[in-house]
């Protein structure tokens, strides 16, 4: 097995270029398969708090940076599809959410929503004892002692605490989903339809309702919860707001050029008629002497025919 990871060839969830390099940190052993991101991309490549692996180390040794409630020491370890990371000194909480095209994204989170994550039940089996056991996507497996109630397909929100389950969602029409692969993935929407296909073949679903409905296999789509839309939902309103706030003080502060620059007019026309004004005593004052200067030439005349 290489111990090298070409750009080329790696996952289409990992957000790396492909062409900038030719290699790429390769994943380590742990949960999510080939489809885990090292830590160390999202570490330099999508956040850039680091610029080296040995930064990153560094920084891990630190024991600030938590994934699902635990810190990590190895830059390698897979980050997968729910996956929640922490930085505790920023203050800074993220959930690994499916982008367009497949790649993973981190979507800012609520301290408190970090405290558990989203996992989808892929196996369900008995164990000795009488216990069920559940095996999460990303390999994480959980004891049930009453599992009727839970079916594969089914999603779960697990407390990064003591690993109860603090949630559940059954997979069923009307659920809430989103698409994590093919080419419809990060497009969320209700589950309409199930159609089970006879033999091997996967189960297809339609998803969302007339123009904005997709189909898509059965494999492709995870039930998620409604706090997920409504996260993104809040986080637009407040982008909204935010836009419509530098409008009004962009048109305040036009509104305040305007009226400077109509009171610099009005100043500018009186300063002009003042002047104007000032021309024209000046022009009497001097049309004055000429006319005392008229009028000694008269008194002059006279005085010269009286003598």
């Amino acid at each position: 097995m290489t111990r090298h990871q070409k750009r080329l060839s790696v996952p289409d969830s990992w957000p790396v270029e492909r062409k900038t390099e030719t290699f790429t940190v390769k994943a380590g052993a742990g949960p999510h398969g080939e489809a885990g991101v090292p830590l160390l991309i999202l570490l330099r490549d999508v956040l850039g708090y680091v610029d080296s692996k040995k930064e990153a180390r560094y920084a891990l040794d630190q024991d600030e940076i938590l994934v699902n409630g635990t810190a990590i020491s190895d830059e390698q370890r897979p980050i997968g599809m729910f996956d929640i990371l922490a930085f505790t000194e920023r203050e800074e909480f993220y959930r690994v959410f499916p982008d367009e095209g497949g790649r993973l994204a981190l979507t800012p989170i609520e301290e408190a929503d970090a405290e558990s994550k989203l996992g989808k039940i892929v196996e369900k089996s008995q164990v000795r004892g009488g216990e069920t056991q559940l095996t999460l996507h990303d390999g994480q497996t959980l004891l049930v002692g009453d599992a009727t109630s839970y079916s594969t397909k089914d999603s779960i929100v697990v407390s990064n605490d003591d690993d109860t389950i603090v949630a559940h969602f059954p997979y069923e029409e009307g659920a809430l989903v989103t698409a994590i692969r093919g080419s419809h993935a990060g497009e969320v929407g209700r589950l309409e339809a199930i159609e089970v296909t006879a033999g091997s073949s996967s189960n297809t679903v339609t998803v969302g309702q007339d123009d904005d409905a997709f189909e898509t296999v059965e494999e492709y789509v995870v039930v998620i919860d409604e706090n997920f839309v409504e996260d993104e939902a809040d986080e637009e309103e407040e982008d909204d707001a935010e836009a419509v706030e530098e409008t009004e003080e962009t048109e305040a502060v036009e509104e305040t050029e305007e009226i400077e620059a109509v009171e610099g007019t009005e100043e500018t026309e009186e300063t002009e008629a003042a002047g104007e004004t000032d021309d024209v005593d000046e022009a009497d004052e001097a049309e004055a002497p000429v006319e005392a200067e008229a009028g000694d030439e008269d008194g002059d005349a006279d005085g010269g025919d009286d003598e």
